[in-house]
């Protein structure tokens, strides 16, 4: 009886609760849920070259700026984009390396570990 009073008494205009039918609430809901997913969506965080792995596999994010004394079998030709270690498509200018945990490299970029995409 009391929650029946309460809620006649909270129906009107500019009332505490203002009344929302079930279909409205969740749409509501569904709307906020997708936009909260969206904004949370975390993007591939790009490899430092300063990084540990990094630094012991001599990854550079461009390809030109690659140490030739130090790796002298490095070939200009030799891109991430182009190694199968490489888990973007051809076109993406990054994409997630499975050396580095998923983690984007430059598509432009090298490291020692390259092998021929096949």
């Amino acid at each position: 009886m009391f929650i029946r009073q309460w809620n006649t008494a909270n129906q009107g205009e500019g009332g505490f609760m203002k009344r929302i039918d079930r279909r409205s609430f969740i749409v509501r809901a569904a709307a906020v849920t997708s936009v909260l997913a969206l904004t949370n969506t975390k993007a591939l965080a790009d490899v430092d070259e300063s990084d540990a792995v990094a630094v012991a596999l001599g990854y550079k994010a461009d390809s030109k700026k690659v140490d030739s004394s130090k790796y002298p079998n490095h070939d200009v030709a030799q891109l991430c984009g182009n190694c199968k270690q490489f888990q973007g498509k051809a076109a993406d200018r990054s994409g997630g390396c499975s050396l580095f945990g998923g983690r984007a490299v430059a598509a432009a970029g090298w490291c020692s570990a390259w092998v021929k995409k096949a």
